[in-house]
């Protein structure tokens, strides 16, 4: 494909490599060409037909310095993340960075596109507004050599604020144990639970009508949240997506935790795993959020609507008032 001429360029690569190749003067080639004796002598002096660069002869940022642009280079190069994320994370490290100034500073650095991932998921419409209170709750296994842990999480849709526990298994009693102490731990009330079908929160389909729901009545999960004056939502079967919210932040915990790092033992991740949810709950600037935390988006949320809360939410940060 030929390469694109510049806008004010009066010569093509054709008349620049005759220019070069003739043997007349250059006031005869002026002429005959009607162009001018600089642009003749000009082309006359180089030894290829392409248009040379324009621009600094050494590109820099006017905004950044060498030692800022060099951490954004670094931070995305060890960290993959898209292009608003950095801005997020950088923002309040890099006060004067701006969108524009760090497409430009990842375009001269030739990492402004990220490696194509073949795991993404297909695109899917977004879930319909809800308040703050809607909550998603899914398990997962942690395995090393040692062994397994199986976790329990929680994640609000609206706020993000998530709530991590680790059980024996995935069986009713440690679903329902666990659905108790996010009622407890959570600082506002809830007004949906989303699960999945499996044993831990629901009865198999095969099982609904059996011998031990007539006689005990609803799943323990069910009961739980009847008590707490909360509906109880299932997924629909084979559509793991609706789940999503709790699906996608159990796969980040592993991406952070267990794909990334190698843990002597099982203590050492499940100690591992809850200081990154404390991290994520409490440091971690998401783009849904507007590049808020999870835990400012609850104080947020305190600030417009308290008669919703059970307790002050800043109850929830390390320290003294916890």
């Amino acid at each position: 494909m030929a390469s694109s001429l510049h806008g004010s360029a009066q010569t093509t690569p054709r008349v620049r490599a005759e220019l070069q190749a003739s043997k007349e003067t250059t006031s005869a080639l002026a002429q005959r060409r009607g162009l001018s004796r600089t642009t003749v002598t000009r082309w006359r002096s180089r030894t290829t037909t392409a248009d040379a660069a324009m621009g600094p002869s050494a590109p820099h940022s006017t905004v950044l310095s060498p030692e800022e642009e060099a951490m954004v280079v670094e931070f995305r190069r060890r960290t993959l993340l898209p292009l608003d994320d950095v801005l997020g994370c950088l923002r309040d490290t890099i006060p004067k960075l701006t969108r524009s100034s760090l497409h430009r500073c990842l375009e001269r650095h030739s990492i402004s596109r990220l490696p194509d991932d073949s795991d993404k998921a297909s695109r899917r419409g977004k879930l319909a507004e809800t308040a703050i209170g809607t909550l998603h709750i899914d398990s997962g296994e942690l395995r090393l050599v040692e062994g397994k842990l199986t976790m329990v999480l929680a994640i609000d849709r609206v706020s993000k604020f998530t709530y991590v526990e680790f059980r024996g298994d995935a069986g009713k009693m440690n679903g329902a144990d666990f659905l108790r102490s996010v009622v407890a731990t959570f600082p506002y009330a809830l007004h949906t639970v989303l699960t999945d079908n499996g044993m831990a929160f629901a009865d198999l389909p095969k099982n609904c009508n059996g011998p031990t729901r007539r006689s005990l009545g609803a799943h323990i999960v069910d009961r739980v949240c009847a008590k707490n004056g909360i509906p109880h939502k299932l997924t629909t079967p084979y559509h793991p997506w609706t789940n999503g919210q709790a699906e996608r932040t159990g796969r980040t915990v592993k991406d952070a935790t267990l794909k990334t790092f190698h843990y002597p033992s099982l203590e050492s991740l499940k100690a591992h795993v809850l200081a990154f949810v404390s991290a994520y709950d409490l440091a971690k600037h998401l783009k849904a959020l507007r590049w808020k935390t999870p835990f400012e988006a609850v104080c947020h949320a305190w600030n417009i609507t308290p008669d919703i809360f059970k307790l002050n939410p800043c109850h929830l940060t390390p320290g003294p008032n916890n």
